[in-house]
């Protein structure tokens, strides 16, 4: 017994040996953490700062100001405490059972999983801490909630922690929250509207209506069921609160710009709690001058402009009327699904002729812009003038599959309802983004490399750290889709789309640039208008239409043309950008113009050939036509046609207008030349005799060089009526 009490007494005093130590390194841990009233003031700065290229921060919109308690309905922060801290108003400011519980599953799971907060500790936290989980940070967090709770009353408390909360999408406080979702003050808001608040605080980027509203509809609902079951809503309140529709999209009174809208929701996909904890810095690539550029565009229609550097695959400036909607691509998706993969597998140059006719493709009929018809076209003028047929045809060579892997290598997915012949012209069920399109356009910039492109360079917390950088990340997404070769070749086919094509609108200026258009519609009129247009530097993508699919005044590239030429000219007035690097596997190759123009045949040039008579085209080296011309180094005709009338020969030569010509005749054993000299299209022979047979050649001659003799069927010349036998002498 003594021996019992004697281990009991060891063992308590151990524990309380344990305890003070506890204690006195807990005062020790936290010996300076005191309040900061003026933190409490809500004049501190928004959870999530955003900076320009330059180093600068925007000027993001925050709502009204700061939301009174007294004003709110009383269910407003009551869905807050429902979800957040149900014994809110019966404790110090430490939920002792809830930390018990917690502890409980985090030993039993070996993690910190499980958070015991209370409004006053996510406060504090909001306030004076980072967000770094360590013991110490805890331990303060712990002294200054109840310290909080001795100096505030709880209506303070729930004041000042509603008007520091993040709510997602640059929304900080309640007020500005209210704004943003719902176009109203706090003091308007329904019980749904509130819940959906509420509903956000435990992840804004997760929970928001417009990232995931199946996921947010359902966190609400949790809330308001956790409202009903504390009393704070009626049956009643709580089935119509139920009922109520989330929004659809964000109020314009407190929206950012495009580009920073779109900055947040990029910060939301790479960091999904960021702003719920301590405050972040986000380090964009926004060029301030070329972003109040593109904000300048004024149009009849909704209109999305966007310039990302190719190199660094980074988004300078982006300005939307209408945010980023999914389009159908028009015309701009074949250099992209059509032109590239067919030079990158071999199946095309941009010599190659092509037929440009009205075609029924199994079923599948499809027509040029203005219902007219080239002929044979080559690739290169296919493409320059946008003609349909000619990329349908195309495209049913290479095969849709093939061209959907192409498409997918550069984040262009297609379902399977989208892989029809249609895809050629834009026929698809939702389309892309104009980020997404132009993305896939800088790929021929980059060498055939794709990376999507970033509004973001780098997020810091509140101490400096680095917690996400975009350099290190780019170049680990960086995939080969093209060759280098392939992209040169297309480079140079959107350069004659500028120079002659669609796009003919750039061509005033004084630096290279490729560029592309595209038009589509319904019979009722145009609904999309494009251009997509890039330099070594930079892709510049214009798109004009209506959020609703209404008809706009745009017959044509003509206007995003004009906007891409405003937005080019803005962006090179210091510097112009350098001219397209040449590719060493990409060669110029003479061609053989007349097999071209009458036989629709690519043959390299005879290379005696004179200049004037060759068509000079770019190929890869390694897919150069097979066969050489010769007709000059050994000069080679048609036969030609021989007539006998009226007592003379006629012999009509083919349409080889730059050969001399020799033409002899025999006779009896006799050789004569009757014609020696240019080309002539007919070369009559009026001494021939009656009652005798002929046979003549013609020989092809070139610069001195004879080529091959055509001998011609041999000719009889029948006596005339009033002629005398040769032998009438003998009767």
């Amino acid at each position: 017994m003594k021996l019992t009490l004697k281990i009991l007494a060891i063992v308590l005093s151990a524990l309380l040996c344990l305890a003070l130590a506890l204690l006195l390194t807990a005062y020790a841990l936290t010996r300076d953490a005191a309040l900061d009233f003026e933190k409490l003031s809500l004049k501190g700065g928004a959870a999530v700062t955003v900076f320009a290229a330059d180093g600068s921060e925007a000027d993001l919109p925050r709502g009204g100001g700061t939301a009174r308690i007294q004003e709110l309905p009383a269910y407003l922060p009551n869905a807050f405490v429902a979800v957040e801290d149900k014994r809110f108003y019966s404790h110090g400011g430490l939920d002792y059972r809830r930390m018990a519980k917690a502890a409980m599953k985090n030993l039993a799971s070996f993690s910190f999983r499980e958070g015991a907060s209370t409004i006053s500790q996510q406060l504090i936290k909001n306030t004076h801490l980072s967000g770094e989980k360590t013991i110490k940070r805890k331990l303060k967090e712990i002294k200054l909630a109840k310290l909080l709770e001795k100096n505030y009353s709880k209506q303070e408390i729930l004041e000042l922690y509603l008007n520091s909360i993040y709510f997602g999408h640059s929304a900080f406080g309640i007020d500005s929250a209210a704004r943003f979702y719902f176009g109203k003050a706090p003091k308007e808001l329904s019980p749904a509207e509130s819940a959906t608040l509420a509903a956000l605080v435990k992840s804004p980027n997760r929970y928001s209506p417009f990232r995931d509203a199946e996921k947010c509809l359902s966190r609400r609902n949790f809330v308001l069921s956790l409202m009903k079951e504390q009393n704070y809503l009626s049956d009643s309140e709580y089935a119509a609160a139920k009922a109520e529709p989330l929004p659809a999209e964000p109020s314009e009174e407190v929206k950012p710009s495009s580009y920073f809208s779109l900055a947040l929701e990029e910060l939301a996909l790479l960091l999904p709690d960021a702003g719920s904890g301590e405050p972040l810095k986000v380090y964009t690539y926004l060029d301030r001058s070329l972003q109040e550029k593109l904000e300048q565009t004024t149009t009849d229609c909704d209109c999305s402009l966007l310039v990302c550097g190719n190199e660094g695959h980074s988004v300078k400036a982006f300005h939307s009327t209408c945010g980023l909607l999914r389009r159908l691509p028009a015309s701009t998706i074949k250099p992209l699904a059509v032109y590239a993969p067919a030079i990158e597998e071999d199946l095309v140059s941009p010599a190659t002729p092509v037929l440009d006719e009205k075609t029924d493709f199994g079923g599948y009929c499809p027509e040029n812009y203005d219902k007219t018809y080239g002929g044979y076209l080559s690739v290169r003028d296919a493409l320059a003038r946008s003609a349909n047929v000619p990329a349908v045809r195309i495209l049913n060579e290479l095969g849709v599959d093939k061209a959907a892997k192409y498409l997918k290598k550069m984040a262009l997915p297609l379902c399977d309802e989208d892989k029809t012949l249609a895809l050629a012209l834009g026929g698809m069920r939702e389309g892309f983004t104009l980020k997404e399109i132009a993305d896939g356009y800088s790929v021929f910039a980059n060498g055939g490399r794709f990376s999507p492109s970033a509004f973001i360079e780098r997020v810091e917390d509140a101490r400096g750290n680095i917690l996400y950088a975009r350099d290190s990340l780019s170049k680990m997404e960086e995939r080969q889709v093209f060759s280098e070769e392939t992209c040169s070749l297309v480079d140079s086919m959107l350069k004659t789309a500028v120079k002659e094509g669609t796009a003919k609108k750039l061509r005033g200026l004084n630096f290279e640039v490729c560029a592309k258009t595209g038009t589509g519609g319904t019979d009722k009129g145009n609904t999309d208008a494009y251009t997509i247009a890039y330099t070594l530097r930079d892709t510049v993508a214009v798109w004009l239409g209506n959020r609703d699919n209404s008809p706009i005044d745009a017959s044509g590239g003509g206007m995003p043309c004009n906007l891409a030429l405003s937005v080019l000219q803005t962006l090179y007035q210091d510097s112009p950008p350098p001219d397209f690097s040449p590719c060493e596997n990409v060669v110029e190759a003479a061609l053989d113009q007349e097999e071209y123009e009458k036989n629709h045949r690519l043959l390299l040039a005879d290379p005696a050939s004179p200049s004037y008579l060759s068509l000079h085209e770019l190929f890869k080296k390694s897919a150069l036509p097979q066969g050489v011309s010769s007709k000059f180094s050994a000069p080679k005709i048609q036969t030609p046609l021989i007539q006998v009338k009226n007592g003379a020969v006629t012999l009509i030569l083919c349409q080889t207008y730059y050969y001399d010509y020799v033409v002899k005749r025999e006779s009896d054993g006799q050789i004569s030349t009757i014609y020696s000299g240019k080309y002539r299209e007919e070369i009559v022979d009026n001494s021939v005799e009656g009652g005798k047979t002929y046979t003549y050649s013609v020989t092809p001659v070139y610069q001195g060089i004879e080529g091959e003799t055509v001998k011609l069927p041999s000719v009889h010349i029948e006596k005339s009526s009033g002629e005398l036998p040769d032998d009438w002498w003998n009767d």
